[in-house]
Formats: structure tokens, C-alpha cells, sequence
């Protein structure tokens, strides 16, 4: 069964890295209690995460440059910040092991001869933290258990491994694959996944073999374990969206923190794909799969088939993968549920303004939780003078009557944008930024999660022959607002 980690105690209920919280966490019978280590001044080891004190005691001096009588004085009994060697009789007894975690290697040595002094069994203790101080604990002791700190969607090798002889290989959740997980365990070693907090990561992880879970969710993840089976299979579209919802907000952080370790091509040399795309591609179709073992999944970098009367997930992880690479700060991801050629639901999320877009399909759409309804603001003239209407290249060339619809919007005084995201451009109209989108070719991989969002924000969606048509077979495709649907329309049928 997954061991489940209480994040620097029970901090979900808590103040963290506490005295109550780290209590709290034991008496609920979690496996581990993670906790973070700093020096003082005077070079007392602290249980305290950050390097000031800032977030949660209002101190913006950092923690080593007070001693500890003037840290002492912050808080009151369980609630101040506490000695390492406060903490360590608390895990004398029982089965919760305490797990050290110190992300300055300069403060190993220090924390490990407090651990020697104390009458806590060095079996009840496990370190992780910076790849530096893991190998200053090895060198302090063969006996101590390591967890070894990996960052990377590739498995170590045996010679990564060898030197620290770690018992767990510790990953953020996003690196971690069902195939990664079988070759760590092949090693012979165990996987921890952190941080987990919400119920469709945490099943996915039960369901591909990690061996254990950091959370800060500690009472969630309890009941999410000791449940017979985790939340059902079924086209429950309150809680699809909220897979969906979940897995934009976690690409955002990885879209907006992770640069491209690698950049490959695929058809020709300007269709690009990143290390983060084939990242993002494989977690989603791995948590979705886990939540809805049922459905089917469609994906830009890893395929799929269409099969009638299955709900199916349609996933571009990066739209605007050239952007991306090139340092551009405009791509997003888009996921959608359809059923045949029905969209259910649809996310589009944008990582460079931390925004949200969804919709379901007759229950409106909304941006970052808050209703969405495209305006237009009329301005007793042409209705597209002085607009802005957004398009994109097929691949790297305009798509056949690009050119020629670009001629003749000038010539209606309107503007044509070419931003390098399809879902950027089409989504963006329903929160009406520009008041229309072409797009010369539509697929749902790309297009779907940003047609629905349109069209549920009060937008006009048509196909080539001008049939409102939120899934066209083929063929391209329209968005824009209700003012501009004919003259619009008119432009790009004559433009072929």
C-alpha cells in the first residue's frame, strides 16, 4: 500500500514545520512527517522552510542571521518554531518516521550530530533535500536512509545511484511516469512522489506504483486510501472538469517554470517538440486514465483513435511549441472532452497570465472561475474597421486564401494578428481580445477546448460553409463575435 507523508507535518490544519502540526500528523498514523531545517546565528538547528521568516511570522531577516533566543521569542509553546532537537523524542516510538529534509548542504554535518546525540533510532529517520547534503549524510553514515533527489523524466542510472545508496529516488509528480516508476523499482529502489494534493494526482499515483505520496493534504489523502475504491469511472462532467481544471493550473507552473531541456523536430524542421510537451503529454493521459479508466485519450504527441459513443479527452500540451522554444511568452495548453462529435467540456490554459479558461457545455463559460461573455463595443462605422481579427499559419506557411483574406480586411481597415498559438487566438475572442479568429485548418487536438469556451461565452462558431459547427470534420474553422458573424464570414468564404 502507498505510504503517505504529512508535508512538514499536518499543514493543511496547522502552522507548518510546528510542534502542533508535526504532533498532529503522528497521531493521525501517517508513515512519514517531513520536515525543513535551517541554521541560527548562533547555530542552533531550526525546523523552518523558508530562509526568512517572513511569510509566516512577519520577520523579513533571514533565520541565520538571528540567534535563537531572539527566534524563540516569535510564537508561543506548540506554535513557535522549534529546535530539531525538540522534535526528535517525538518519534522515539511508534511507526511514523521522521523525514529530514535540508535544501542547504551547509547545515548536514550540524543537523546530523544533533540526530547522534539524541535517543531517537537512527532506523526512525530518513533524509532527503539537496543532492550536496544527501551525500555529506552518506559520508556521515553507510546506515542512514537517503532519499535521493531526481529531477529528470529519464530513470538513473546505476552510477547515479551508487554513490548515496538511497533508499526512495524523490521526484516532483510531474517527472514521473508509469514507466519510470517500473525502472526505479528495477533498480531495486522505492519512488516518492511530492507534493500531491489533490484526489485525481493522488489516485494516479496508487494506480502506476509509487511508493509514497508528500502531501499537505494529510486528512484527504488518509480517506482517499482507506476508501474501498476511489471516485467512480462514469461521465461525470462536474468532476471531469475539475481533472481538467486541476491539470491546466499544474501545466501552467510547469509551462511557466520549466524551460526545454530538449527540442526535437517532427514532420520537418520547423515542426518543433519539447522535453516539456512529451512531460505534460504523459501525465495528463496517465492521471486521466487512472480517473476515467474507461475513457479514451487523443493526444498531439502521443496519438490515439477516434472510437465512436466513448467519451474521448483530446490534449495539445503546448500549443505554440515554436514560441516556446524560441522564448516567445505565448503558448498554452488545451484539453477537451467530447463524446463522438459532441464537446463536453473544455480547458484552455494560458501559463504567461496565470489565467483559466473552461466551459461545459451548456452551463456557460468562465475565466479563472468567473463568468465570461464576449462584448462589442459598436462604434457607428464599419464593423470591422479598426479590429483586430486573429489567424495562424499552417505550420510555418499561410493556410490557402490566408493572404488573400488579409488583403481584404485591410481594405476594410481591419487588422490581422498572427500570435503563433491557434488556442490562444481562438479562446482569446471570448474574452474579447479581438473580435474574431480563423483558423484554416481545425483540429480538435488543438481547437476543440477554445471552440466550446467561444460559443458558451455567447460567440459564433461556424465551419467553412457557415453551419454553426463547434467540431468540424474538415476544413477550417470560425470564431468571432455575433456583430461581425456575416461580414466576417463573408471575407473568409470569398477568400478560396
Amino acid at each position: 500500500m502507498i505510504k503517505i507523508c504529512a508535508h512538514r507535518g499536518d499543514s493543511s490544519r496547522f502552522r507548518e514545520n510546528t510542534i502542533q502540526a508535526i504532533t498532529a500528523a503522528i497521531s493521525v498514523g501517517c508513515d512519514f512527517v517531513e520536515i525543513d531545517l535551517r541554521l541560527t546565528k548562533d547555530g542552533r538547528v531550526i525546523v523552518l522552510h523558508d530562509p526568512t521568516l517572513e511569510r509566516l511570522w512577519g520577520v523579513s531577516t533571514p533565520a541565520h542571521d538571528l540567534t535563537w533566543s531572539e527566534i524563540q521569542a516569535l510564537g508561543n509553546q506548540e506554535m513557535r518554531i522549534p529546535l530539531l532537537e525538540e522534535v526528535l523524542p517525538l518519534f522515539e516510538t511508534g511507526s511514523t518516521m521522521l523525514l529530514v529534509d535540508m535544501e542547504d548542504p551547509a547545515i548536514a554535518e550540524r543537523s546530523f550530530e544533533v540526530v547522534l546525540a539524541s535517543s531517537t533510532p537512527q532506523e526512525m529517520i530518513a533524509w532527503c533535500g539537496h543532492i550536496d547534503a544527501m551525500k555529506i549524510i552518506r559520508s556521515c553514515s553507510r546506515e542512514a536512509r537517503v532519499w535521493m533527489p531526481w529531477n529528470d523524466s529519464m530513470a538513473p542510472t546505476v552510477g547515479d545511484i551508487e554513490e548515496l545508496d538511497p533508499e526512495f529516488v524523490n521526484l516532483h509528480y510531474g517527472f514521473i511516469t508509469e514507466e519510470l516508476v517500473n525502472e526505479i523499482h528495477a533498480l531495486g529502489r522505492k519512488v516518492s512522489a511530492w507534493t500531491v494534493d489533490d484526489e485525481f494526482t493522488f489516485t494516479w499515483a496508487t494506480k502506476i506504483g509509487i511508493d509514497s505520496v508528500t502531501t499537505n493534504q494529510l486528512i484527504a489523502s488518509q480517506r482517499l486510501l482507506c476508501s474501498e475504491k476511489f471516485p467512480g469511472t462514469e461521465l461525470d462532467l462536474d468532476r471531469a472538469m475539475s481533472l481538467a481544471r486541476a491539470l491546466g493550473s499544474w501545466a501552467n507552473e510547469v509551462i511557466r517554470t520549466v524551460g526545454p531541456k530538449s527540442i526535437e523536430t517532427k514532420a520537418n524542421p520547423a515542426d518543433l517538440v519539447t522535453n516539456i510537451d512529451v512531460m505534460i503529454e504523459r501525465h495528463v493521459r496517465e492521471v486521466v486514465t487512472a480517473t476515467f479508466p474507461t475513457h479514451n485519450f487523443i493526444g498531439e504527441e502521443t496519438a490515439g483513435e477516434f472510437r465512436p459513443g466513448i467519451p474521448t479527452w483530446y490534449l495539445d500540451p503546448l500549443d505554440g511549441t515554436t514560441n516556446f522554444a524560441n522564448g516567445i511568452p505565448w503558448s498554452s495548453f488545451s484539453l477537451a472532452l467530447a463524446l463522438d462529435y459532441s464537446p463536453l467540456l473544455g480547458v484552455v490554459a494560458d501559463p504567461w497570465r496565470s489565467e483559466i479558461f473552461e466551459a461545459i457545455a451548456g452551463q456557460g463559460a468562465y475565466l479563472n472561475r468567473k463568468p465570461l461573455k464576449i462584448s462589442f463595443v459598436e462604434r457607428g462605422e464599419s464593423v470591422l474597421s479598426g479590429r483586430v481579427v486573429s489567424t495562424e499559419l499552417s505550420a510555418y506557411e499561410p493556410w490557402p486564401g490566408m493572404l488573400t483574406m488579409l488583403e481584404t480586411l485591410a481594405e476594410n481597415f481591419c487588422t490581422m494578428r498572427i500570435m503563433g498559438s491557434g488556442t490562444l487566438s481562438l479562446v482569446g475572442v471570448a474574452a474579447s481580445r479581438g473580435v474574431g479568429a480563423v483558423i484554416g485548418s481545425f483540429s480538435p487536438i488543438d481547437h476543440l477546448a477554445a471552440t466550446l469556451i467561444v460559443h458558451e461565452a455567447g460567440g459564433v462558431v461556424c465551419d467553412r460553409k457557415g453551419d454553426e459547427n463547434l467540431f468540424p470534420l474538415g476544413g477550417g474553422v470560425m470564431v468571432c463575435a455575433p456583430q461581425v458573424a456575416d461580414a466576417l464570414f463573408e471575407i473568409w468564404a470569398a477568400s478560396t
